[in-house]
């Protein structure tokens, strides 16, 4: 997909309507992570500078259509404001008089961040009164927050379709980053997914059981494709009900041409809790009392050997509970041989989803690999091969 980009746009004395994902963690009142406004920060600077009044707007959490004074932007305002250095501006509405006069007052260069959308109905429900009262407020509409692309709302895809629409610096680095990964990648593809149910990563294993060549199936969905194929795995968590569709996907994978890689051995307690007594031991040889809470030393060296023979990796998930010390040392162990890889110029390694980017970051490589997106659900709908409605709306028309 071609989208438009902010390169060679003049800007200047331009309103910008800039929508941004500012719904960033915040415990008793304060933001307990900057993360998303600091990688927001780019496309707002080059805009301000380039003599733009920009205007931000944003959802925050879930007021459903209503007024929530603890679900206010307010304080994302000033903490964009303290990451650019400069005031910005607040205004009390994201449409009508309030958001109308605050537009009015900015001189070029300036920012203002609008209240939260979803105070409004007409956000979720992608509302064409909403999304004309949005456009009224700009001249220009830029989409920097791929995180929503995935929902048809008022703000991400309504006002794309009333304004000349761009595609913000992030979500310019994230869609480049994901074609990397999976629309044109370098070949042999390999994909990591993990987590706990097959049921809730259907799409995405069959979409990328077509797209990659080899397919490494971790966490407590691998335990449903060994015991789909015989295997006992005692007290482990598994989906009994899958077994028939992991059956189902691996045939689809060998009918693709892609390997599945499930685990040849595995971290085994008896209670889970941090710290308790553990074996490993072979996935043939899995006890009937134990679960299997991360894979085993020679499941970590078997990756690893096959990092070395391919060029492009998308991981998605941990391999084990990695929240749970020691069942982190799996997820840790390969997240490092990752890192490396990609440092040595070797490899292209994208990863996200919320899960992922934790244990990454526990892992301490986040900033080593070559693109790691913030962006959960709509990360996660792109792999599974899903139209964002975000990202369609601001393609190029190419006549």
């Amino acid at each position: 997909m071609t989208v438009r980009t902010l390169d060679g746009l003049d800007v200047a004395g331009k309103r910008v309507l800039v929508r941004a994902d500012l719904n960033v963690p915040v415990r008793d009142g304060r933001i307990t992570d900057l993360t998303r406004i600091e990688r927001l920060s780019p496309t707002i600077r080059e805009l301000s500078e380039k003599g733009a009044r920009v205007i931000v707007c944003s959802h925050f959490d879930r007021p459903k259509g209503k007024r929530v004074p603890e679900m206010s932007l307010a304080p994302m305002a000033a903490a964009l404001g303290e990451v650019l250095g400069k005031h910005v501006h607040f205004a009390d509405d994201c449409i009508g008089v309030q958001a109308q006069q605050v537009v009015e007052r900015l001189a070029a260069g300036d920012v203002a961040v609008l209240e939260n959308t979803r105070f409004h109905a007409g956000e979720e429900n992608n509302d064409l009164t909403m999304s004309a009262e949005l456009a009224e407020l700009a001249d220009i509409f830029v989409n920097d927050a791929f995180s929503a692309a995935h929902r048809a709302h008022a703000s991400t895809e309504g006002v794309a379709h009333l304004l000349p629409a761009y595609a913000g610096r992030l979500m310019q680095a994230e869609l480049q980053a994901l074609q990397k990964a999976l629309g044109t990648p370098t070949r042999p593809v390999m994909s990591v997914v993990g987590g706990s149910k097959v049921s809730t990563k259907l799409d995405l294993l069959g979409n990328l059981v077509t797209k990659v060549d080899l397919l490494v199936i971790g966490g407590a969905m691998a335990n449903t494709f060994l015991a789909a194929q015989g295997v006992s795995v005692g007290k482990s968590l598994q989906e009994a009900e899958m077994h028939a569709t992991a059956l189902d996907i691996v045939a689809l994978a060998k009918a693709s041409g892609c390997e599945i890689v499930l685990p040849v051995d595995a971290v085994v307690s008896r209670e889970f809790r941090a710290d308790p007594p553990t074996e490993t031991v072979a996935i043939a040889n899995i006890p009937a009392d134990t679960m299997m809470l991360d894979v085993g030393p020679a499941t970590v060296a078997d990756l690893v050997a096959r990092l070395g023979h391919v060029k492009t990796l998308v991981w998605n998930g941990p391999l084990g509970a990695f929240e749970t010390h020691p069942f982190d040392a799996g997820t840790v162990a390969l997240a490092h041989a990752v890192a490396a890889a990609t440092e040595s110029g070797v490899l292209i390694s994208v990863a996200g989803g919320g899960d992922t980017v934790s244990a990454l970051r526990h892992a301490g490589v986040a900033a080593k690999l070559t693109y790691v997106s913030s962006a959960g659900g709509a990360f996660l709908e792109w792999m599974e091969g899903k139209t964002l409605p975000g990202v369609a709306a601001l393609e190029k028309i190419i006549i």
